[in-house]
């Protein structure tokens, strides 16, 4: 089979080295990738969200399928591209339709899909800026700390969590005026949820299921959890207290009504579902949806599947994931995220990387990294994910740590302190 895989980070590149592992591969193309990827696929300078662009290199080099790594592409609708274009309509897509996408595309639609399925969230109401008023007392209804959500895509940048409330009133008007762009032309304001965070993420045809291996990540920049968000700086799976109890609730409450929901909204998704999770006391909710894997998660959820992917893939593509049984990793795996100086804010890029021809124990993904003239260098926030198995989160943690220690570039940071909470 001949896949292209759109995306360039580390989710990208570890779904590019699973898949890599299959008997079924013939030859995997990886659009743009990065400068790891070329390690396990041919790289491809492509616009992922021309899809005109797209299309014409699937019919070019025979593509059977197309597994889409990021949001974007997602709701703008490169699905419904695929299938309503007479050459493209027979190529496989991993990814739902732009209608199935707005359930990460626009929170107000997600927490209507949640209310009207029953699945366990917060209470929330969404605004626009003729609704301030309106909004201003809802606000006022609330115990703090306050949470304000961008409807739209904002990059992972548009969920503010605020204490005071005439703070939390005078950033909700910013939001509402543009702070974010469109995404912050509507704003769900949501009763704050205490807890701990962790991650499932389900593969559906949109009528049945499996579910892989759950994970923690860690979004903060600095140690015990300080400082601005990130795109996330480590992760771990398995989660130590995501037991059989608590994830048998996860399925019966969360996933399957979620599954029933989009077969009975008659959603065209084929693809992964991604929920964001909270355990608050012996009870999970969800924080949100997305309707792809999250990063740095993916670096550890993929080193614990066993199955060949791009047969689970097929399976689900051609509807029969029901026959599916996946096979995961016991083992514990456990990823560090080193990144630029200065992210999340501004930072240099073009930082020569050297030292990984000594890294062992350790597989390293490439998040933002590119190749010059044969010289890797540093080209984003997040730059490497280095990925450890061991028979637990210590030993695993500890081999990721001794792996990083052989690596160097000008501005290396990473947490030291992943999995504490645990």
């Amino acid at each position: 089979m001949k896949i292209l895989l759109l995306g360039s980070g580390g989710r990208e590149h570890a779904m590019a080295w699973k898949m890599a592992q299959s008997s079924k591969l013939e030859k995997l193309y990886i659009a743009p990738g990065n400068g790891g990827t070329g390690d396990v696929a041919e790289n491809v300078q492509l616009n992922i969200n021309d899809f005109n662009e797209v299309g014409s290199f699937c019919l070019d080099k025979a593509i059977d399928m197309v597994v889409v790594g990021p949001e974007d592409p997602l709701v703008n609708g490169i699905k419904d591209h695929f299938k309503t274009t007479a050459e493209l309509k027979n190529i496989m897509v991993i990814g739902p339709d732009a209608h199935a996408a707005q359930l990460e595309g626009s929170k107000e639609f997600c927490k209507k899909f949640m209310q009207k399925y029953n699945v366990p969230t917060a209470a929330y109401q969404g605004f626009s800026i003729s609704e301030l008023e309106a909004a201003n007392e809802f606000l006022g209804t609330l115990e703090p700390p306050y949470v304000l959500k961008a409807d739209g895509l904002a990059a992972g940048k548009g969920v503010l969590i605020i204490d005071n409330l005439a703070e939390a009133q005078e950033e909700l008007k910013n939001m509402l005026e543009g702070k974010f762009g469109e995404a912050s032309k509507r704003v769900v304001i949501e009763e704050f949820l205490d807890g701990i965070e962790f991650s499932v993420f389900a593969l559906t045809d949109g009528k049945d299921y499996v579910i892989l291996p759950e994970a923690k990540d860690y979004k903060r920049i600095g140690e015990g959890d300080k400082g601005l968000n990130t795109g996330g700086m480590g992760a771990v799976s398995p989660v130590p207290f995501a037991d059989k109890a608590l994830m048998q609730k996860v399925e019966e409450k969360i996933v399957k009504p979620t599954i029933a929901g989009l077969e009975s909204e008659k959603m065209d998704y084929t693809g992964f579902v991604f929920f964001g999770l909270i355990k608050v006391g012996d009870e999970p909710m969800v924080i949100e949806y997305n309707v792809r894997m999250g990063d740095p998660e993916t670096e550890v959820v993929m080193p614990r599947i066993k199955s060949d992917l791009v047969e689970v893939f097929e399976k689900a593509a051609t509807g029969k994931l029901g026959e599916v049984t996946l096979e995961t990793e016991d083992r514990s795996a456990c990823t560090v995220m080193v990144v630029s100086e200065g992210y999340p804010e501004a930072y240099a890029k073009g930082k020569s990387i050297s030292g990984l021809q000594n890294v062992e124990d350790t597989i390293v993904f490439h998040a933002g990294t590119k190749l010059v003239n044969g010289d890797l260098q540093t080209n984003g926030g997040r730059v490497m994910a280095f990925t450890s198995y061991g028979a637990n989160k210590k030993e695993a943690l500890q081999k990721s740590y001794a792996s990083i220690n052989k690596v160097c570039y000008d501005g290396i940071v990473y947490r030291k302190d992943i999995g504490f909470d645990l």
